[in-house]
């Protein structure tokens, strides 16, 4: 495994700790936890969060629609560095995992995200039983974060 040739897997690697740490530690940044109790503030970062998800969509549309090919390693690198800083974004709208649905949507979305870190770049391996494997996990994943992240938005705007 060579994590460090993979920057955007070694700063999100970092970032991702970090999350952690300031969550079981209890660590805050009040003036940020008093902003994300804000309604206004609460959307917007919450539709911040939801364009990078489906921004990270347009990887798979790259390398599916035939007239977007020529632009698929560039994507790639594109959708690994915006998957790097992920764990920030999610900060940033959210110090917490939640309760519920919302924290079995944070689960996935970490582990997802893990999962994006050791992609097969890091992994060093031409098996192609493991990469079909990792990208149906990769996707599966993606495609219940998506979900849930749709499920949320509803709830948010049909209860509010």
């Amino acid at each position: 495994m060579v994590i460090s040739n993979n920057k955007s897997t070694l700063i999100g690697l970092v970032l991702l700790v970090a999350f952690f740490v300031q969550f079981f530690l209890n660590m805050e940044w009040h003036w940020l936890l008093e902003l994300q109790q804000d309604e206004m503030y609460k959307r917007w970062s919450g539709l911040g969060l939801a364009l990078f998800i489906l921004f990270q969509w347009l990887l798979s549309l790259t390398r599916t629609v035939k007239k977007w090919k020529k632009h698929a390693m560039k994507m790639q690198t594109i959708h690994k560095w915006i998957g790097a800083v992920s764990p920030l974004l999610f900060y940033i709208h959210s110090m917490n995992l939640g309760y519920g649905y919302l924290l079995l949507l944070a689960y996935i979305f970490f582990a997802n995200t893990l999962l994006g870190y050791f992609n097969l770049d890091v992994i060093k391996n031409n098996s192609d039983a493991l990469f079909k494997g990792w990208m149906i996990a990769h996707v599966a994943a993606s495609i219940v974060v998506t979900i849930l992240m749709l499920f949320h938005i509803v709830m948010v705007f049909y209860y509010k």
